[in-house]
């Protein structure tokens, strides 16, 4: 989805996203032409605080956000979404889709990022008083739902692979599960969790639903994790084959480590 005004900059080849959530904000400055990421940088909100207002505290404390760019991609960093197949897929009805999974309103706003190449519409809701705050600030910008993004790279990861695969992207109270089979979306969840036990309940009960073997179907962790972390301990403790995501293939393309990459892998490849 767009927003704009009219406009005409010059270009500078310089391209910013930035993934916004209730709980803070990531922002990132790519080079367009060598593809690299120039600059990033995570930010936490104060709790207690109205959102707009910790958003301007971070346009004022990170004065980059406020140049120029050729492209602006907004990220909304939340899991109000349900992915639905285009062949079921009606725009005339897409609260309809979210209410099973999502607590939905009269009054929400409802959009979709189509999943280019697999036949597959994410449909969300937007935090708009997010974008009406971007607004004030730029002229134009693309925003997108960042599990659009998660679900794609996966789908992508797993050409030519026959074998079921699990990949469960990790973030500071959440965390999404992905299992995928040669560029077929098998399933799509998104679980709240507080401690390792929910952790790895959420995760076997998939497993189990599946039908799928912890002993054979291996689980790739991905997000907010390092193998020292206690979630990647449990995880490793009931799953025979698991591991980190390996992103070396994109650090000579973002000039970040494996790890930078890993963490920050959808703001990265949006």
């Amino acid at each position: 989805m767009v927003i704009t005004t009219n406009d005409i900059t010059t270009k500078n080849y310089k391209k910013l996203s930035i993934q916004v959530s209730l709980s803070g904000l990531s922002f990132c400055v790519f080079d367009l032409i060598s593809k690299k990421v120039i600059t990033y940088q995570n930010v936490d909100y104060i709790k207690s605080n109205v959102i707009e207002e910790q958003l301007w505290k971070v346009f004022t404390d990170y004065t980059i956000l406020s140049n120029t760019y050729d492209e602006i991609v907004i990220l909304h960093d939340n899991s109000l979404n349900t992915l639905v197949p285009d062949v079921l897929f009606d725009t005339n009805f897409m609260g309809s889709y979210l209410q099973y999974n999502v607590k939905v309103f009269d009054t929400d706003f409802f959009t979709f990022d189509k999943i280019e190449n697999y036949d597959i519409s994410n449909v969300y809701v937007p935090y708009v008083n997010i974008n009406n705050f971007l607004l004030d600030q730029y002229h134009s910008f693309d925003y997108k739902n960042v599990n659009s993004i998660l679900v794609k790279k996966i789908l992508d990861h797993s050409i030519g692979n026959p074998e079921k695969e699990v990949f469960v992207h990790i973030q500071k109270g959440h965390f999404e599960i992905v299992v995928v089979k040669n560029q077929q979306l098998l399933l799509f969840n998104s679980f709240e969790y507080t401690t390792p036990e929910d952790f790895i309940y959420y995760i076997l009960f998939t497993y189990e639903q599946l039908q799928i073997s912890p002993e054979t179907t291996p689980i790739f962790l991905l997000g907010s994790i390092e193998e020292t972390d206690d979630y990647f301990k449990m995880a490793y403790k009931f799953i025979r084959n698991c591991n980190l995501f390996d992103t070396t293939k994109w650090t000579s393309i973002y000039d970040q480590t494996a790890s930078e990459i890993r963490t920050n892998f959808i703001l990265f490849n949006s």
